[in-house]
Order: structure tokens, then sequence, then C-alpha cells
């Protein structure tokens, strides 16, 4: 099955233009079986599927995987998949920092990994200060995005390559934000995957068998954006989001932990009938 694994829609990021029922019917007609919505730190783009759904069953044999892309405060961005059965609001709040992120996400048996893992500094966990500095880190990773539409040769090389030397399965995805680029990357995977659950069990059990795609024409950037500090104005935005967001973080983060206790409870419970 051949799948787009990193999609923004309208419905759910800012910058999408693409509304998620579009994206849909130009991946179909590429021949793609399905696509992973990836929208910036929120769900909004599979509710809007799910509304769609109740009302035409016109996209069932086309399959609709929830993820999103989460802004971690110390790491840039992480595509994260979660198994069907758990809504973990936590992940619509951006700036957890990432080795937290990766707690939650695979005590609740979902899967993480690193967007665009060389691409510009403030966005990717490789050029972090996080990763460099912990290395080993990169062994809890349970994918790579190995190709990005977004980002040039070099970058996706080196993405490749670290996938290879981990031996961490490798995706591609095309981060469309405009239509011209839905279904410039794929991810072909050797499974039948209808949901998350059978998603997640593929690519922990080596079905994911190649990616690739086609890197977008640079842009010609105008002289004037040498002298803008992208890095640092990027930073401060990111970094003063974390902030504004830091009590309803701390919530979020508080339900995981009582959610934890409740299950421990019914664990013991179950093991003394």
């Amino acid at each position: 099955m051949r799948f787009d694994l990193h999609c923004h829609t309208k419905n759910g990021s800012l910058d999408g233009k693409i509304d998620i029922e579009d994206y849909m019917r130009l991946l179909r007609q590429k021949g793609f079986d399905g696509m992973l919505v990836t929208d910036h730190n929120t769900y909004n783009g599979y509710r809007a599927w799910k509304k769609i759904r109740t009302r035409t069953d016109e996209y069932d044999d086309f399959v609709i995987l929830k993820g999103v892309e989460y802004d971690t405060i110390d790491a840039g961005h992480m595509l994260v998949i979660m198994p069907d059965q758990w809504k973990l609001r936590i992940l619509e709040v951006r700036g957890l920092p990432v080795q937290l992120l990766m707690k939650i996400v695979h005590r609740y048996g979902g899967i993480i990994g690193p967007a665009h893992p060389f691409g510009a500094k403030f966005l990717s966990a490789m050029r972090s200060k996080k990763l460099r500095k912990n290395p080993g880190l990169i062994h809890q990773f349970d994918f790579i995005e190995a190709f990005n539409t977004c980002e040039l040769p070099e970058s996706n090389r080196k993405a490749r390559n670290l996938a290879r030397k981990y031996k961490i399965p490798a995706f591609g995805g095309s981060d469309s934000h405009r239509e011209q680029y839905v279904g410039t990357a794929y991810t072909d995977i050797n499974y039948e995957i209808r949901n998350c659950n059978d998603f997640i069990y593929a690519v922990k059990n080596g079905y994911v068998v190649s990616c690739g795609g086609q890197e977008r024409e640079p842009v010609r950037q105008h002289p004037a954006w040498n002298l803008v500090p992208v890095g640092t104005a990027w930073k401060i935005y990111n970094n003063g989001l974390a902030v504004l967001k830091a009590h309803k973080r701390e919530v979020k983060v508080q339900e995981i932990f009582e959610l934890d206790k409740r299950r421990t409870v019914r664990r013991l419970i179950r093991s003394q009938k």
C-alpha cells in the first residue's frame, strides 16, 4: 500500500491551503491508498475527515490515518501516531520536551519519529542541541522521516543514511501545504492497513519497504532575507507559545498521570480475580 505520511490540511494547519477532501481526491487520482494527517499540534484536520465520513461513503477505499506534527521545546518537529483507542489531548498542546513526549507516546503504544531531521536548525531534531548532547535518544525513535519533499537532496540523503545506520524504518512524506505538492512523496508498506493500529503494527514489524519522491525546486529568496535572523525569530515564537500554553500543558500532563494510575489499578484488580 502506498501512503503520503506527512500531510497538512487547511482544516487543521494555519499554513495549510488544501481542504482534506481535496487532498484525498488528489492522492487517489495519483494511485495512493491513504494518507497520514499531520497538522501542527492539532487533530482538527482528522476531525474534519470524520464529519465527511458521516455524510458519504465515497472514500471508504481510501485510508485516513490520524497523526500530528508536534512542536517540541527542545528538538524540533516530531511526527506522532497513536493507537485508535487513545485520544490524548496533551498532543494538541505544543511545547513538551522531547523525552517526556516520547515517554507519553510509548506508554500508550504509539510511535514517534523526527520530521525532516536535517532540515532547518530550529525545526529539526538532528540539528538541535538536545540530540547533539544526547545522541542515544535516536534509539527511541520508531521511524525516521527519510524523505521530505520540502528538503534539499543533501538533507534527505543524511536522513536516509541515519535510518540505515540505526536500522530504523524510513518514511517519505510530501509535507504538502499547497495542492501542487500533494503526492510528491510516498511510503510503500507491504501490509494491509485500515487504521492506526494496523499502521503501528506494520512499522514495528518491518513492513515498511521503501520511500522516496521528488524534491521541490529551491525557492530563490530575496537578498534582504539574509538580514533576517529567522532562527532567532522562530525560537522566540516557539518558546513564547510554549510559555503561553504552560498551564494547559501542565493540566494535560497531570491528566496523563491520573490515567496511568487508573490503568494500574485496573490491572491489579484483574490480576487478583
